[in-house]
């Protein structure tokens, strides 16, 4: 029962700092390198016209 109970979250809230699972972080910077990378090819492929 108390295993159903516990499930596991990404983050967690813990004495004024958020902590994250490995697999919410690696989501996270996956997320941030996608945007990144669309960001410099927009900026890049706005100089050029």
């Amino acid at each position: 029962m108390q295993e159903q109970e516990k499930q596991e979250r990404g983050f967690v809230h813990k004495n004024g700092v958020t902590y994250f699972s490995k697999r919410t972080e690696r989501r996270i910077l996956f997320v941030l390198t996608m945007f990144m990378l669309v960001w410099g090819i927009f900026e890049c492929s706005r100089d050029l016209f």
